[in-house]
């Protein structure tokens, strides 16, 4: 099913169509007899079409150029990493992402779902994309926006839901392998094997290669080297009934992801294990059940650009995340679909560095630093269909804590250089949205909202201060929760069965937003902004002719900092890391059975790397290339094509100093099963 497929079905006809239907020819003993096991979650609610939201299906889904599924995202209007390199090439811990151009620096704004599960480092706020394979996706939906209901607490740009694919949706062994021009390699596979009336799904994913120079050429040094990667994932998920309503679900999954940036040494590692279980209800009292932990680990080497020596070991960073969530649909009242629950999530971790001179490679000052997080969140939420209207009401309670929180650095002998203990604090807050949605005419859906949200400061930005040289960004324990308020007008439309626009304008500020302020030459400190505002249009076109079909995606960002005084520099200045304009525009044709050929242009327009806008990124347009071919069987030959014209993509310029995203890049590979 296409995005067109998807926009298609998001429509009143949908929403105001019988769920009877498709049970009106199939015998009430049969269905009795039935247990259908799906390993999804709970459907969604009628209220998402109130936001503006986007699906993608699993056709999209694996038919990324890169086959990294930020690239997949990239579709998306409105989406953004903080940084334009991808997980081959950038710093995990700069792997942030977020919507609406709410960013700020390198933490996830954007909730990031995978089966229910939110997949954000606890110490970090990164979200680990090298450990998200998209061969074991079936949709994705994003919704824009600040959120409210499960775990809405961290969904203070949006929520990016990531729903493992169905057993009855692929066959029973999945597998891909792919080489490029420079030698790397890929290599995924999939089991799926029935057990009884459930299913068990194994899945592994290794991505390896030499990489290449992000330095540009006139800037290389002997020890410059490649962005070499080396990644893993591994994954084991069951399904199983329960009785004739309620099925239980079942994962865990382990992944590591070593990097090699600018210099020879400068190494990283991330690692993570994680395990959920989850009981989901469709009886007539509706319900879903999660509980899952997680931990993870990153260290980091940082190399002095005129030494090339290491100064700092960030050798390890373990943290743990621990969280669940409850949520029950009653059928109180006939037209309502009414959500109620509680979700909390706990995270806690610890910095274990070392500062290391550059000249005799002593270790000069060793650091620890960490503390924990915790929110517990109480929600309910109504949509009640009248006719072609359909109005959304939602209201959330947090409760949020930050304790344990510390910050210590002594010599190598362990006399003390510097301490800082915070005291424990702890919030309520009170979030909530509302929206309506007509069916206007047959064709024509007209929808409005409004939303608050909240976001902690993560333990990252809280107690631990880093390099990316020569620049130091320092930590700020005193740092408050972000809040966001915002609204938006939109619309979809189908003028006819094969053409679906969807357009969205929107008002977002947060405030307290959460920056890496410039203090000093080469230093920075993050700071509580007073707030960021977001204004822009959101505008996605699906539509077909025979076997081509054209989806495009664009958003258009007015942002700026704001703030009172003379002495606040940064009023009106766009937030780091935030291009105005992005879109994306994916031509695909199906010759035949099997057959797939697409070709992908994406435009980001020009950012400023830093807060005082003396540094800017160049904008970038490039073109990507995906073509499937069957040979035999269920065996297909895959050719894709990054960056095809070579443009010289900046992700990094302080200074002058400048890092470069992907290069033209040709995959040649095989497919079987897909």
């Amino acid at each position: 099913m296409t995005i067109r497929a998807r926009l298609l079905a998001s429509l009143p006809l949908a929403l105001l169509a019988s769920p009877l239907t498709a049970q009106e020819d199939v015998g009430e003993e049969e269905l009795a007899e039935e247990i259908i096991v799906t390993g999804r979650g709970l459907d969604p609610a009628l209220s998402t079409g109130i936001y503006a939201t986007t699906s993608l299906e699993r056709d999209v889904i694996v038919a990324s150029p890169s086959g990294r599924i930020e690239d997949v995202l990239r579709g998306v209007a409105g989406f953004q990493q903080f940084r334009r390199s991808d997980s081959r090439s950038s710093n995990p811990s700069a792997q942030g992402v977020t919507l609406r151009a709410l960013g700020g620096n390198a933490t996830s704004r954007a909730l990031v779902l995978l089966d229910g599960v939110p997949l954000a480092d606890p110490f970090f706020g990164y979200i680990p994309l090298s450990a998200i394979a998209p061969e074991m996706l079936g949709t994705i939906r994003v919704t824009r926006g600040g959120g409210s209901g499960p775990f809405g607490a961290g969904a203070l740009a949006g929520t990016i839901e990531l729903e493992s694919v169905e057993a009855g949706a692929t066959g029973a062994l999945l597998g891909s392998t792919a080489l490029n021009d420079r030698g790397e390699t890929e290599l995924s596979g999939v089991l799926t094997q029935s057990l009884g009336r459930g299913f068990a799904v194994a899945s592994g994913r290794w991505d390896r290669g030499q990489g290449f120079f992000t330095t540009p050429t006139d800037q290389r040094v002997p020890a410059s080297a490649r962005a070499a990667f080396d990644s893993w994932n591994a994954a084991l998920r069951a399904v199983a009934p329960l009785n004739d309503t309620v099925e239980l679900q079942a994962r865990v999954a382990t992944f590591r992801d070593a990097r090699t940036l600018r210099f020879n040494g400068a190494d990283s590692t991330s690692a993570g294990e994680e395990a959920s279980i989850r009981f989901v209800g469709r009886g007539d009292w509706v319900f879903d059940a999660l509980a899952y932990v997680q931990t993870r680990d990153f260290s980091n080497i940082v190399i002095s650009s005129t030494r090339f020596t290491p100064t700092l070991d960030q050798r390890r960073t373990p943290s743990t995340g621990i969280g669940g969530k409850f949520e029950l649909r009653p059928p109180l009242l006939e037209g309502h679909e009414i959500r109620i629950g509680a979700d909390y999530r706990r995270a806690d971790g610890e910095l274990q560095e070392e500062a290391i001179s550059a000249v005799t490679g002593r270790i000069t000052e060793r650091r620890r630093a960490g503390g924990a997080t915790a929110n517990l969140g109480l929600f309910v939420e109504d949509d009640w269909q009248i006719g072609p209207v359909l109005l959304n009401g939602g209201l959330r309670a947090d409760r949020t804590s930050i304790t344990d929180g510390f910050y210590r650095a002594a010599t190598p002998t362990g006399s003390l250089v510097g301490e800082v203990i915070a005291p424990d604090r702890t919030d309520w807050a009170v979030s909530w949205r509302a929206g309506v949605r007509v069916n206007a005419t047959r064709r024509l859906d007209l929808r409005a909202a409004a939303y608050t949200g909240l976001r902690l400061p993560t333990l990252n930005e809280l107690y631990r201060p880093f390099v990316v040289f020569p620049v130091v960004t320092e930590a700020n324990a005193d740092l408050v929760n972000e809040r966001l308020k915002g609204h938006e007008i939109g619309f979809d439309w189908q003028p006819v069965d094969a053409l679906v626009v969807s357009v969205t304008a929107f008002d977002n500020e947060v405030e307290n937003a959460i920056a890496n302020v410039t203090i000093a030459p080469n230093l920075r400190r993050r700071a509580n902004l007073p707030a960021i505002t977001s204004r822009g249009v959101e505008a996605t076109v699906a539509a077909s002719v025979g076997k081509v079909s054209i989806e495009g995606a664009l958003s258009w960002t007015d942002a700026d900092v704001r703030g009172e005084g003379a002495s606040f520099e940064l009023d009106g200045n766009r937030p780091a890391q935030t291009p105005k304009l992005a879109a994306t525009l994916t031509l695909a044709w199906t010759p035949a059975a099997g057959w797939w050929v697409a070709g992908t242009l994406r435009h980001v327009s020009a950012q400023f790397e830093d807060d005082r806008e003396t540094d800017s990124l160049p904008a970038a347009t490039t073109i990507d290339a995906f073509l499937t071919a069957p040979l035999s069987g269920k065996l297909s030959l895959v050719l894709r094509g990054e960056n095809l014209t070579d443009e010289a993509i900046v992700t990094r310029n302080q200074g002058g100093s400048i890092d470069l995203g992907v290069p033209r890049t040709m995959w040649l590979g095989l497919r079987y099963g897909f």
